[in-house]
């Protein structure tokens, strides 16, 4: 079955809501595998009142798998106050020798409260290969302008490389 774009939408409010509940910055978090925190900020974090919600405590940019303080990940859902501005340009470089979101956010969050929101639904990882090429299929696969050719060329691609 597929769904419109505003079908969609709640997901993404409720961290919206959230926020303004809160008044103060909610990221986008979900909880990934053990061998993917190395490749995210991961949060530590205490669950709040609220379903789906944390208080931020603090952040690690790509911990190592034993170093994460969690498995939830920041992913680049961010309703941040605007005070992130000045923090990030004070922000000396970090890891990779960038200055690094993580890094302002950790300053932000000693700042003032910081909320994690555990968000619902298929997330893609467009920054991987294989995140990407899912992300296009899938939504293309979404247009009905597009889905009958697709379908068939995919079939086509997987008979060819049938082995």
């Amino acid at each position: 079955m597929l769904r419109s774009p505003r079908a969609q939408r709640p997901r993404c409010l409720a961290q919206n809501s959230a926020c303004r509940r809160r008044g103060f910055s909610v990221l986008g978090v979900q909880e990934v595998a053990p061998e993917k925190v190395s490749s995210y900020g991961i949060i530590d974090g205490a669950p709040t009142e609220e379903a789906r919600t944390y208080t931020v405590k603090d952040m690690v940019e790509k911990p190592a798998q034993e170093e994460a303080p969690s498995r939830l990940a920041v992913l680049g859902r961010y309703i941040i106050t605007p005070e992130i501005f000045d923090i990030l340009e004070n922000t000396p470089p970090g890891r990779g020798n960038e200055i690094q979101l993580t890094d302002a956010l950790r300053v932000l969050a000693k700042q003032q409260p910081m909320y994690a929101y555990n968000f619902e639904g298929r997330r893609y990882d467009v920054g991987d290969k294989q995140g990407f090429i899912e992300a296009t299929v899938e939504y293309a696969l979404k247009r009905p302008e597009m889905r009958g050719k697709l379908l068939e060329y995919l079939k086509h691609i997987v008979d060819v490389n049938k082995e």
